[in-house]
């Protein structure tokens, strides 16, 4: 994973790039919807929050602790939101795809379907990982059910193991996807599908 060059992931539809301090103006509307964090452990509720939450995506990404996207819809070319890598292990050939969080008219339409698939493209493809994780609260029944659709494997719960935002202790579900599953699962959930990646 080279944090020092931007990564473009694209296919027909989606196209994920590197934030920018210029792409808050159009996050703002979805990160001040009260509902895009329902599920999450923190939460964006003015815009200085938005700005921290900026400023620690750019953090992370100089610290080489994870990789923030915007999601951007090819169709209208608005930003829908964000997504990213992060837990990055590259010794252990691992790392996990998480912190998305999208717009309420892109829920539901497959979008996100698009973002998966470019993620794990890249992670098998391009960086020959052997395991992808991803994570969600356990009584976020939407999510747990679209993992389950790309074709990951329930782990297991940790108990309490995160503190909500709302001060609720939140069990998480852990899946994963592993690199001799990864052929399978393209050629069958995602065999409409094609990807391209572009480093600068």
């Amino acid at each position: 994973m080279n944090f020092e060059k931007d990564l473009y992931l694209e296919d027909d539809h989606v196209l994920l790039r590197p934030i920018k301090p210029g792409d808050l103006e159009q996050l703002q509307p979805i990160a001040l919807d009260a509902d895009t964090w329902r599920w999450y452990v923190t939460r964006i509720a003015n815009i200085q929050d938005l700005e921290e939450w900026a400023q620690a995506a750019f953090n992370d990404r100089r610290d080489h602790k994870r990789y923030p996207f915007v999601i951007v819809d090819k169709a209208t070319g608005k930003l829908a939101a964000s997504t990213a890598y992060g837990n990055i292990s590259a010794f252990d050939k691992r790392l996990e795809i998480g912190w998305t969080w999208l717009g309420e008219d892109f829920r539901s339409t497959g979008l996100n379907r698009h973002c998966k698939f470019l993620l794990l493209s890249y992670a098998f493809d391009v960086l020959q990982y052997e395991r992808v994780e991803l994570k969600t609260d356990v009584l976020n029944i939407r999510s747990r059910k679209a993992i389950l659709k790309i074709g990951a494997t329930e782990e297991g719960t940790l108990r309490s193991h995160m503190l909500m935002h709302n001060g609720r202790r939140r069990d998480t579900i852990y899946y994963s996807i592993l690199r001799p599953e990864w052929p399978a699962i393209k050629a069958t959930i995602f065999t409409d599908l094609t990807f391209t990646c572009t480093q600068v």
